[in-house]
């Protein structure tokens, strides 16, 4: 007879097994550039794995003519609590977007080199697509 404690305990483990490396290994991972946004700078976005989620640091920003600046904004998270959905599908994390000061609820599509990402609050969406760096 199997101890219940035991069983549990595997699996748990199995569970956490099955899980991480996949995200471990998720196509989404690394930096993207991002479009301009409405202060016309491209940041530099890198993407990980933040336990079973994935979160996003912006860690360069570059002015039109491609000159790096600094901005209070580089070094900080942009988003967190992405779920990997499986073929692509990113869903279920929160997004802040700095020009506006508002946290809204993030999505991403991940489609070749592009990754389709977008934020909702209150019923408005909008979104970029970003580019594999």
């Amino acid at each position: 007879m199997n101890n219940p404690v035991h069983t549990l305990f595997v699996a748990l483990l199995s569970v956490l097994a099955t899980t991480i490396p996949a995200a471990a290994n998720d196509p989404v991972l690394g930096v993207w550039r991002t479009e301009p946004d409405r202060k016309n700078l491209i940041s530099h976005i890198r993407i990980r794995q933040c336990g079973d989620k994935l979160c996003g640091t912006v860690i360069r920003a570059f002015d039109s003519n491609g000159k790096e600046v600094k901005t209070k904004h580089v070094g900080k998270e942009l988003f967190w609590g992405v779920e990997p959905l499986g073929n692509g599908d990113y869903k279920n994390g929160t997004v802040v977007v700095p020009l506006l000061n508002v946290k809204a609820k993030a999505s991403m599509k991940l489609r070749g080199s592009t990754l389709h990402v977008t934020g909702c609050k209150g019923g408005v969406c909008d979104g970029q697509v970003w580019s594999r760096f």
